[in-house]
């Protein structure tokens, strides 16, 4: 793809993506994401460093090639570690390596990486000056506005200076502090104010660089709305609670004509994929976790995540499941 990234803000384009999300938004979650839009771009959860280094790399880092665009994204903070993932990681073929300096859980708190890294600019920076020194694919950083009593005006732009001297080819912000101490990751994700303006006008700033935005975009008419501001929108817990507004992606922000897929083709699909999982010696619901928001807010969704939720995680639960879920639905669920 090249460096896509300085491509659309040359040309204008924008670029519409789903947030990486722990636990969420692993292969199989991505494979339906991508039957659904062809234009969003997809990102892994966050893989530490340490983890792609020492741990089982296929498992870690493997990825359908229908995935594409997706994006790897990577926790830790030591340059070297860092370097060594990518290296790793680019034989697997990823379209952008992004570094997480967002994230606030226990987990990246112990090993002082993700939010902590807010605090510490320099250290970011040597990080992606490092990675961009043996990525062949765009580098880029995803971050809090600020955390704890940082003040946003002064964190945000402290972080991404240094970051765009070091040669990052893009930066996602989440619009909230976190907050390392008083609330817990979940409380993250909605408790700290939004200021979507402080990231406009970062982009005012840096009108040459690709600045993105991310946190409580619920709707395509809200994407829509700040992409008249930001180059790029990134949509996180709605995209995968509510999955069907992913069919809409490609028409209402792109203007493409194509219709989104049909409940039948939908379920041809991943019938198709559940079976070569299954084969392979993997569990139904592993998949089928990910199928639950499918059909958000249509007739029939409560009967078919009761028989998803139900009959797939019991033993020997095979693609059959599938079918009678998706028989509780209405033919046109998904189309139009």
């Amino acid at each position: 793809m090249g460096n896509f990234y300085a491509e659309a803000v040359a040309s204008g384009e924008k670029i519409f993506s789903i947030a990486p999300m722990l636990d969420w938004t692993d292969r199989h979650y991505r494979y339906l994401a991508r039957l659904l839009s062809k234009r969003a771009l997809l990102y892994t959860e966050m893989v530490v460093a340490d983890a792609i280094i020492h741990g089982d790399r296929e498992r870690l880092l493997g990825f359908d090639p229908s995935e594409h665009p997706v994006a790897l994204q990577l926790g830790g903070s030591d340059p070297g570690k860092l370097t060594e993932a990518v290296r790793i990681a680019s034989d697997f073929g990823y379209d952008e390596i992004n570094l997480n300096v967002g994230c606030p859980s226990d987990r990246v708190q112990s090993g002082t990486f993700g939010a902590c890294l807010m605090q510490t600019p320099d250290v970011v920076a040597r990080a992606v000056a490092a990675m961009k020194m043996v990525s062949n694919v765009p580098v880029t950083v995803k971050c809090r506005i600020g955390v704890d009593e940082q003040d946003p005006e002064e964190a945000l732009p402290g972080l991404v200076v240094p970051v765009l001297e070091a040669g990052a080819d893009a930066v996602w912000v989440h619009a909230r502090k976190a907050w390392l101490q008083g609330l817990s990751p979940k409380e993250n994700r909605d408790i700290p104010p939004l200021d979507y303006d402080i990231v406009y006008r970062l982009k005012q700033r840096f009108p040459d660089v690709f600045i993105g935005i991310n946190g409580g975009i619920l709707t395509l008419d809200e994407a829509r709305a700040h992409l008249a501001h930001v180059d790029g929108v990134m949509i996180g817990r709605a995209a995968y609670h509510n999955t069907s507004i992913l069919g809409d992606v490609d028409a209402v922000l792109f203007g493409e004509e194509h219709e989104p897929l049909s409940r039948e083709e939908l379920l041809e699909a991943m019938t198709a994929y559940c079976a070569r999982f299954v084969a392979s010696g993997g569990k139904l619901s592993t998949v089928t976790r990910h199928m639950l928001g499918l059909f958000q807010g249509m007739p029939g969704a409560r009967r078919y995540r009761q028989v998803l939720s139900t009959d797939a995680p019991k033993p020997g639960a095979g693609v059959e499941v599938l079918a009678r879920a998706f028989e509780a639905m209405q033919p046109a669920a998904l189309a139009g």
